[in-house]
């Protein structure tokens, strides 16, 4: 299963990935070549550029046409991607492997398109297989509007080979 030559690529830059210091600015690798979040080869994908600021993680983040819900707002579920997305690096720091069981995400402003957000996320707790993590999202001004939490479940790296063939 974990013998398929994509996910065991992917799963040394993730092990790679969990050796980074940890210093302000160090920007970890893309999940995935395609990842719609971070994947630089994605022509639909966010493109996000994420780098570990301690056991936190950082992404800025414009939103374009391309995500547009109502004219000149992000759609929800283009912030909600994003977010979940930043939320797969926090198991950089964590060092394990985990998909998303829940996602909670509570919108207090307008995600204006074409402004820059800054947007983290960290781990809250852990509860045997259950990670439990949060973020937040502010604008320019430092104004908070968008928080969210999730709770992701820790898996083998088998798990992922299910996909691989697509």
């Amino acid at each position: 299963m974990a013998s398929d030559p994509i996910v065991q690529q992917w799963a040394q830059g993730f092990s790679a990935s969990s050796a980074v210091s940890g210093e302000p600015g160090d920007r970890l690798p893309a999940h995935h070549p395609q990842c719609v979040g971070c994947g630089p080869d994605n022509p639909h994908g966010h493109h996000m550029q994420v780098w570990r600021d301690g056991d936190r993680v950082r992404t800025r983040q414009v939103f374009d046409p391309r995500h547009v819900g109502a004219p000149g707002i992000a759609h929800g579920g283009a912030v909600a991607t994003v977010l979940d997305d930043l939320f797969g690096f926090v198991l950089y720091v964590v060092g394990d492997l985990a998909v998303t069981r829940h996602l909670e995400v509570g919108y207090l402003a307008p995600v204006l398109l074409g402004v820059p957000y800054l947007l983290e996320a960290g781990l809250d707790r852990r509860e045997g297989r259950k990670l439990f993590v949060s973020g937040r999202g502010v604008d320019q001004d430092g104004a908070l509007v968008v928080e969210a939490k999730a709770v992701f479940i820790v898996v083998e790296l088998g798990h992922f080979s299910r996909g691989a063939a697509s």
